[in-house]
């Protein structure tokens, strides 16, 4: 009997999940945002030096991109629109993550659309996500109203389920259908 099968007391004794909505994981924070509880901090921390040191790094990268195209003598013309073209894409891409912080895009199609112009624009999300990061987990504003509508709307309609359901059949001395 090598098999070891659970007591009745050790299965009473495990935690059982909380009945209602559940929350929604957060990147990089998982449900932590919700309670501030297993290193939320040392994860904010984490996000924030991590973007800022992603975004540095990207500068760098535009940054040896752009000698490249000085090298290959390519003309002043050139240089400037990749330059603006960068400038315009990371902010956009740094007014969309932000605003994505907030609140859920009205056209989920127009965003995805969007998608390569953020990926262009790659430093001002991660930089969008720095600054985020500075006050709360990004996203976490946005999750937790949601999340406590839906604890709320959860809580009333337990609280309007009370008492025996098979009782709420009469009003008044009107018998039930199927009974005479």
């Amino acid at each position: 009997m090598s098999e070891q099968t659970p007591h009745r007391d050790q299965a009473a004794t495990e935690p059982t999940t909380p009945a209602g909505p559940r929350p929604e994981p957060l990147r990089f924070f998982g449900t932590t945002w919700v309670e501030h509880d297993g290193g939320y901090g040392l994860r904010r921390a984490a996000v924030a030096v991590g973007s800022l040191g992603a975004a540095v790094a990207g500068g760098f990268l535009l940054r040896f991109a752009y000698q490249g195209l000085t090298l290959a003598e390519v003309g002043g013309f050139v240089g400037i629109l990749v330059v603006v073209m960068f400038a315009v894409c990371s902010a956009i891409a740094f007014r969309k993550t932000w605003e994505g912080f907030t609140r859920r895009p009205a056209d989920p199609a127009r965003e995805d659309s969007l998608r390569s112009l953020k990926l262009i624009g790659f430093v001002g999300s991660l930089l969008a996500y720095f600054l985020r990061s500075l006050t709360e987990a990004p996203g976490e504003k946005l999750l937790r109203s949601e999340y406590e509508a839906a604890r709320a709307a959860y809580e009333k309609r337990r609280a309007t389920r009370t008492g025996n359901p098979a009782a709420r059949g009469t009003k008044g001395n009107r018998p039930r259908k199927g009974r005479r």
